[in-house]
């Protein structure tokens, strides 16, 4: 069964969504050492360790290119508003503002790179959108949630797992997109 691309879109923007509390949940219950009144860790690298929630973030940076390749800029720009909203609703109340802002800033840094380089370079795109969504998210983040960026490699590298993992499905993607002639909204 192959979906339209408007059915591709609607199952980004929910795993999109998706994202948000789920790494809100994992940063407080899961990893492999939880600081006392601080956040569930796990290890990203040999000797690096990075809050768990970065993995659920790397994904939705891509995640959210691919809402905007779907369902157009528009669209992508109202998810992100609405992601920021769902992330400060469901953050643990000593990361609401940390996690909002976050979210918030990261996303729209990664449509303001995504956005001129999709139409002839998708691959490229979602990489370099998803590296400058990253290092924004990881740098806010970690300053106003815990003053400290002590896990910025961690949380970079956490991330940036995530968004290389899925470039290989981006590339299936743009190919098979090019042979059926299916254009970016």
């Amino acid at each position: 069964m192959t979906l339209t691309p408007r059915a591709e879109g609607v199952l980004a923007l929910i795993g999109f969504g998706l994202c948000i509390p789920a790494a809100n949940w994992l940063i407080g219950n899961v990893g492999t050492f939880c600081v006392p009144n601080g956040p569930c860790l796990v290890p990203v690298a040999p000797g690096l360790m990075a809050p768990s929630g970065v993995l659920m973030i790397g994904l939705a940076l891509v995640l959210r290119d691919l809402v905007q390749r779907r369902l157009g800029v528009g669209f992508s720009a109202a998810a992100v508003l609405a992601g920021a909203s769902l992330s400060a609703f469901l953050a643990p109340p000593s990361l609401v503002l940390a996690s909002a802002a976050a979210f918030l800033l990261s996303e729209f840094a990664d449509l303001a790179v995504y956005t001129p380089l999709q139409k002839r370079r998708l691959v490229l795109a979602v990489a370099a959108s998803g590296a400058v969504g990253l290092v924004v998210d990881s740098l806010v983040f970690l300053w106003l949630a815990f003053g400290s960026l002590d896990f910025l490699a961690g949380q970079v590298v956490g991330k940036a797992w995530m968004v290389l993992i899925a470039l290989p499905f981006v590339h299936l993607m743009r190919r098979r997109d090019e042979r059926l002639g299916i254009q970016p909204a």
